[in-house]
């Protein structure tokens, strides 16, 4: 009785030593679902470790099944996609002006993105913004 008492008290524990996988091919820019993540058998060093590390994020390479998910594999969610009209915006003390870009790279929030300015024609660089704006300038 007291072997079975203690089976049980062990299979009900978590698996706190143990690396995260996806349980199906996961495609770049895919973010991944509760039923997309699974877990190994053994804790590889430098991989996730909790379900809410990957919940929610989007995969930024190829996830294999089997395969730990290593910290750099997954991050926010791009919230500017390539191409896409974006908002710039330059502050400086109590100067404000916003003109409209395109976007050159992908980016989630507090991420650095090439824009092209449409009035000038100009590359710059960029912060993208909670709400999908471009800070650009100091600061940005």
């Amino acid at each position: 009785m007291r072997i079975l008492v203690a089976f049980l008290l062990i299979a009900s524990q978590a698996p706190a030593d143990t690396s995260l996988t996806t349980l199906r091919l996961v495609r770049p820019a895919t973010v991944l679902g509760a039923e997309d993540v699974g877990r190994l058998d053994r804790l590889v060093p430098g991989t996730l470790t909790s379900p809410d590390q990957a919940i929610g994020y989007e995969a930024r390479v190829m996830l294999y099944p089997g395969r730990p998910i290593l910290l750099g594999d997954v991050g926010p969610a791009a919230l500017v996609e390539r191409n896409q009209p974006v908002k710039l915006i330059y502050r400086t003390g109590g100067l404000t002006i916003t003109t409209d870009g395109r976007a050159l790279d992908r980016g989630a929030s507090g991420e650095a993105v090439r824009v092209m300015n449409l009035a000038s024609r100009t590359t710059i660089s960029g912060t993208v913004q909670p709400d999908g704006s471009i800070q650009v300038g100091p600061g940005g």
